[in-house]
């Protein structure tokens, strides 16, 4: 099977997935300030998701700021969120920290027999090296779920909605994703689809700060998607962008935040692999690009 393929098939099962995802029991408010989520890439935006569900009680960092700062991890529970367990930097603040959870896949790896507990991830897939989609969901909902109860509505409505948004997009090889305080994360995660599956010239943003930053190397026919609710601040920032030029994908994102969180992750999913598909790739970029993928896996491993 190619790695667009299993991209593909690994996508579509996550909503009977989500019929029998597990919850975990909420870390109490008192502890969530002592409490940081950790990982790299799409385990990073599992992360910022803890953080921004906990409405900042937790903190989420990057394991190499903690390694180089080791004075913030020395009173704190940290976790880990890593689906291989064997990101070195990870390994190196889990031996450091005063308390460490591993949020991983696997209770055999590097970082799960470095940590003091475990909590394990068992999302199926089809056993391809490819682009993380159920894996990531699994990952994120776990982190979510440890910072405040959560129940999750209809998720083949929200895939099928997604789905169909999806197929209505038409992007160009440039894309900034602009999020809030509760999507930005997923703007991250929509770019590194990007950047795995298509290589694409990606940027995300926080809505506010695109129009001071980013905005300045936008140009005719670039594409900007932006996850958030139609409200009166977004739609004069449409208006203005499409005076100039600008290919806009805003799509109806649902009012419920843990509902907008399935819908953009499904959005940044299915819009990667619908061009993945019009441009006929069999593999991911990350796949073919060995020499990248060597940097890569020399600085991760």
């Amino acid at each position: 099977m190619n790695t667009i393929k299993a991209f593909e098939k690994d996508i579509c099962l996550q909503v009977d997935f989500l019929k029998s995802f597990k919850t975990q029991m909420p870390i109490s408010k008192t502890l969530q300030k002592n409490t940081i989520f950790s990982g790299s890439g799409d385990s990073l935006v599992s992360s910022m998701l803890a953080e921004s569900f906990s409405d900042g009680f937790v903190k989420s960092m990057d394991p190499l700021d903690l390694y180089k700062n080791k004075h913030l991890v020395k009173s704190k529970h940290v976790y880990f969120v890593s689906i291989s367990g064997n990101t070195i930097t990870n390994i190196k603040v889990a031996k450091i920290a005063k308390k460490s959870t591993a949020i991983t896949s696997k209770s055999d790896n590097r970082l799960a027999k470095v940590s003091d507990s475990i909590i394990l991830l068992n999302s199926p897939n089809h056993d391809v090296f490819t682009a993380g989609s159920i894996s990531f969901l699994e990952s994120a909902l776990t982190c979510i779920s440890l910072v405040k109860p959560i129940t999750i509505h209809n998720p083949s409505k929200l895939f099928t909605k997604a789905k169909s948004d999806s197929n209505n997009v038409k992007i160009s090889k440039k894309i900034y994703v602009l999020g809030n305080l509760f999507t930005f994360p997923l703007a991250m995660y929509c770019a590194a689809k990007f950047y795995e599956v298509m290589g694409y010239d990606v940027h995300y943003s926080k809505i506010e700060q695109f129009s001071h930053m980013e905005l300045f190397s936008a140009k005719k026919s670039d594409t900007v998607v932006l996850f958030e609710e139609k409200n009166t601040h977004n739609r004069q920032l449409v208006k203005n962008l499409k005076k100039i030029g600008i290919n806009i994908i805003h799509p109806n994102l649902p009012s419920e935040k843990l509902s907008q969180m399935l819908y953009c992750t499904f959005f940044s999913q299915l819009i990667v692999l619908n061009e993945a598909k019009k441009k006929r790739k069999k593999d991911c970029h990350f796949v073919t690009a060995k020499n990248i993928r060597n940097v890569s896996n020399q600085m991760i491993y």
